[in-house]
């Protein structure tokens, strides 16, 4: 089985799911917590409800960015110990593909975007044949009017989701091809960063060898920069 873990954005979600693709428990949270409140509990509580242990997990997967300088951390963190802990093997998975995974009954583009503050989102395009979802373009940061720009073939529906969503559909809500993927399939969820790693055939690694893709600088470090610069 695989223990999925998301924390990061605001949300927080932790999924149980069997190597056929059944998800056999989640945690969902979106309550304005903290992640060092809520994801020890939510995942302990994962594995209680479906009666498993951490001995029964075959592979740890955890969305590595980009998103929440902080979250991304304590959800590496959490990880990294209980793969110490268990001699599992983990593997990062992206943040924006894992949300693309909320949605794979469409048919068109799938633009996953995250707030990434100052107008701006992290992004990439995918596109959503027939249940199949294949990567257009690497992850990036980029002004929430320039997101149609991923999208070449203008004919094509355009689906909007995740935490900077709302932003991007307010700007090109106008164009009748783009589309705002309701609240309860909007936000990036454990299930989905499970069957991204099932679906992508991800090879397991050690736990030290994860890494984050926090894509831009911190603020604190624009900041350090600044000031070395003047």
């Amino acid at each position: 089985m695989i223990l999925a873990i998301d924390t990061s954005a605001k949300s927080a979600s932790c999924a149980l799911v069997d190597t056929d693709g059944t998800v056999v428990s989640e945690g969902f949270v979106n309550a304005k917590l903290t992640h060092s409140e809520t994801m020890m509990p939510m995942l302990n509580s994962v594995l209680q409800t479906a009666r498993a242990t951490l001995s029964q997990v075959d592979l740890l997967a955890i969305t590595n960015g980009p998103g929440s300088f902080t979250g991304l951390r304590i959800g590496i963190a959490a990880v990294k110990g209980l793969a110490a802990g268990g001699n599992i093997p983990t593997v990062g998975i992206s943040t924006l593909l894992a949300t693309a995974y909320n949605v794979p009954m469409l048919n068109g583009y799938i633009i996953p975007c995250m707030d990434a503050r100052r107008g701006q989102v992290y992004t990439a395009p995918f596109v959503c044949q027939n249940g199949v979802i294949t990567r257009l373009g690497p992850d990036i940061a980029t002004d929430a009017g320039n997101i149609l720009d991923l999208a070449t073939n203008q004919n094509k529906n355009i689906f909007l989701l995740g935490d900077g969503a709302q932003l991007c559909y307010n700007i090109h809500k106008c164009n009748p091809k783009v589309h705002l993927i309701p609240p309860a399939l909007r936000y990036t969820r454990a299930s989905s960063v499970a069957m991204a790693a099932l679906q992508t055939e991800a090879a397991g690694a050690r736990a030290e060898e994860l890494t984050v893709n926090y894509i831009r600088l911190s603020q604190a470090e624009r900041l350090r920069q600044e000031r070395e610069k003047n």
